[in-house]
């Protein structure tokens, strides 16, 4: 029976993604927390846990002090005015964050619209307002996307569910402003080799979603390639999933390699120090010149988005910087975590 009540669980949560995808919930939002409590949004799937109203928050799937890096990242840019695109948004937790700091305009997409409901009710209850696009599968943003470009990109959570995480890569880059800030974080191995580990058999993560772990090494290489140079991080080893109530979360903690999370903030640049195979790849590959509009890229105006924290280093190396750095563990102030409470301030 508990076998048949996990292969159910999928059906269960598609289901009430569409009951909540549209209804009534969407045009009456309840003012009372008792009727907000009896309701079907808060018995409904939620990936963030988001107070809708003062001690009423929905429950998500991390524990409430677990560290969100991408949000600790985040706060260290400066989005006041700036334009800015949010990419796998689920309820849009990133986009309220954003506006709440005076973000000139959002855009949050994802690929379904599997969670519009609920981003309209955090709207409502958080009072910010953006915008929400349905893109599918995140080959083709530059074509999609086609006529916007973005000072900071957020870009976190997603090139682990992807087949081909450099694609996902090559497409958002057409579309941030030269010197604009990209936000990059994923799950990753401290393998000393550019080497990418395929999650056989869910030897890494239980999820059937989950494909790729690269290594930090990999991962710096390949942002590099694209024309993003990190410029900070922060890193959160395995051993963050193996503490008591974390088990949920799918790690597979007997995974062979050291392993974690990273969120790297990266600056495009118009050009990056290349060794021979780069230069040579940069001139001549299909894929390179196929996969992005560079001519896209190289036509963005110039963004004055500011960076607030550590200072930029030109020698700055992204796998001696996870290696040295002290990692990120929970607990995590509610500030840092996978909570969006009513009083965030960004």
């Amino acid at each position: 029976m508990v076998a048949l009540g996990h292969a159910l669980e999928p059906l269960r949560r598609e289901r009430a993604i569409r009951r909540y995808t549209t209804g009534r919930l969407r045009r009456r939002y309840p003012d009372d927390p008792e009727e907000l409590r009896a309701s079907g949004l808060l018995r409904a799937w939620w990936y963030y846990g988001v107070e809708l109203l003062p001690g009423v928050t929905t429950r998500g799937q991390y524990p409430p002090d677990m560290p969100m890096l991408p949000r600790v990242m985040l706060r260290r840019c400066d989005p006041a005015g700036m334009a800015c695109l949010d990419l796998g948004t689920m309820e849009g937790v990133v986009p309220a964050l954003l506006k709440k700091r005076r973000a000139g305009s959002v855009l949050a997409v994802d690929a379904t619209n599997h969670c519009v409901g609920k981003m309209a009710a955090v709207r409502h209850y958080h009072s910010v307002d953006f915008e929400f696009r349905r893109v599918g599968l995140m080959y083709d943003l530059h074509e999609q996307l086609a006529g916007r470009s973005f000072d900071l990109v957020n870009c976190s959570g997603l090139l682990y569910h992807v087949f081909s995480p450099l694609t996902v890569l090559a497409s958002l880059r057409a579309l941030v402003k030269s010197g604009g800030l990209v936000i990059v974080s994923t799950n990753v191995t401290l393998d000393p080799e550019p080497v990418m580990d395929f999650n056989l058999a869910g030897r890494m993560h239980a999820d059937g979603h989950t494909f790729w772990f690269p290594s930090v090494a990999l991962l710096g290489y390949m942002l590099r390639y694209m024309r993003l140079v990190p410029i900070d991080c922060e890193f959160m080893p395995l051993g963050a999933w193996s503490r008591d109530g974390y088990a949920q979360l799918g790690r597979n903690t007997s995974f062979e390699k050291p392993s974690g999370y990273v969120s790297v903030a990266c600056r495009a640049v118009d050009s990056v120090e290349m060794d021979d195979w780069m230069t040579d790849s940069v001139r001549a590959s299909l894929e390179y010149h196929g996969l992005t509009d560079w001519r896209l890229a190289d036509s963005q105006p110039r963004s004055t988005i500011r960076y607030r924290g550590a200072a930029e280093a030109k020698d700055f190396d992204l796998e001696e910087a996870v290696r040295e750095r002290p990692p990120v563990m929970p607990p995590a102030e509610t500030r840092d975590s996978h909570v969006l409470m009513l009083d965030a301030a960004g």
